[in-house]
């Protein structure tokens, strides 16, 4: 007999109706369900973060890929990833992509899900049409012709927009980031931070037009800002220092941190090792970070949170290197928690190999580390 309930069911096949076509018109529909006094399921929900990015999860179903328990009996995922540890959700929004997927929409789809299940939430803007990174930072379409003022209102009114329709739905936010991996600024090139850092006003000022609009519609949540290479203080001294002088406003400092190379690339070694470019292991990057989160702590007077964690599926010390972070993540006065990222990934989705599910669409041992 499979544990999915009906009105899950339901709600996947609906999540499929409303994403899939996903203009920004339409309006998300929401399948009734049992009245229930503990929407956490008895799990406790609070404490450290210990979080999943699941922004690939409707695509995913609305492909036919499903999720299992250990013993093989099908699951939905959220509920899964619950069971398995996690307490919190972190979700992507992107403008106005081309196929739907993770647009306002979608987004509330998946945010309605999570806060049903009692999860925390954090919602991940990107300010673009795609793919946020440190490569690629693509103002949307729409924005392309704006100048650098109409830049800021339409970033106060997206921010505004997508928060505001989530607590329309009475669904609580506990986390926003402004902008997703802008180690060298946002909304380029208007919001280009000079590799230097020498100039970073108008990424500032991107900033503040996000924070302020987070702010009025959710007084309590805290605004992230995000880079990568978390294991590399370089990064984050250089770009706060030069935020702060800028007079840019946040409340914690988000990290991403991805041991190694591609694991197709074995750098002349017989097989893949999660070597950085100067050779140190996935253990020695786990402890730079952990000595930059405390760096950071001090130096900015903030909090700071792993955003973004992962390590390749197959790498036979996955778990360890998951363990062996939290673990020292938890014991840092001033870290909010670790988030995985899509770990509910299998077999190859979109060419990303660093999920937590085997090709069966089973978890793997690696999760047991957010149980800690």
């Amino acid at each position: 007999m499979k544990k999915i309930k009906t009105w899950w069911m339901s709600f996947i096949l609906l999540c499929g109706l409303t994403t899939v076509s996903c203009d920004n018109e339409d309006t998300p529909t929401f399948p009734e369900q049992p009245e229930t006094t503990d929407p956490t399921g008895g799990y406790d929900m609070t404490g450290f973060a210990r979080g999943a990015d699941v922004s690939w999860l409707t695509e995913m179903e609305a492909s036919g890929r499903k999720f299992y328990d250990s013993t093989g009996v099908e699951r939905e995922c959220m509920e899964l990833l619950r069971e398995l540890g996690m307490n919190a959700i972190r979700l992507r929004v992107w403008v106005n992509p081309t196929d739907g997927w993770c647009n306002k929409q979608d987004v509330l789809v998946k945010a309605w899900r999570a806060s049903k299940l009692g999860y925390r939430l954090m919602i991940d803007f990107h300010y673009s049409d795609e793919w946020a990174d440190p490569d690629d930072q693509h103002k949307p379409v729409a924005w392309q012709d704006y100048s650098f003022d109409e830049l800021q209102q339409a970033v106060a009114e997206h921010t505004t927009d997508v928060l505001s329709a989530l607590k329309a739905q009475d669904i609580d936010v506990e986390w926003v980031q402004v902008g997703n991996e802008t180690r060298y600024g946002m909304l380029w090139d208007d919001g280009f931070t000079d590799y230097d850092y020498s100039d970073a006003a108008n990424f500032a000022q991107l900033i503040n037009a996000g924070y302020d609009a987070v702010k009025e519609v959710y007084s309590e949540a805290q605004v992230i800002i995000h880079i990568d290479k978390g294991n590399q203080p370089g990064y984050y001294t250089g770009m706060f220092d030069a935020l702060k002088a800028a007079n840019a406003r946040w409340d914690i400092i988000g990290m991403s941190l991805y041991p190694g190379e591609d694991p197709d690339n074995k750098n002349g070694l017989t097989e893949w090792q999660p070597l950085d470019k100067d050779g140190n292991t996935w253990l020695q990057q786990n402890d730079d970070c952990i000595a930059n989160m405390k760096t950071l702590i001090e130096k900015y007077g903030t909090k700071v949170m792993m955003c973004e964690i992962g390590i390749p599926w197959s790498y036979k010390e996955a778990e360890a290197f998951y363990t062996d972070f939290i673990t020292k993540a938890k014991a840092v006065e001033g870290c909010l928690g670790v988030f995985a990222w899509e770990p509910q990934c299998y077999g190859g989705w979109e060419g990303y190999h660093k999920g937590m599910f085997d090709d069966d669409g089973r978890p793997m041992s690696s999760l047991n580390a957010f149980k800690r």
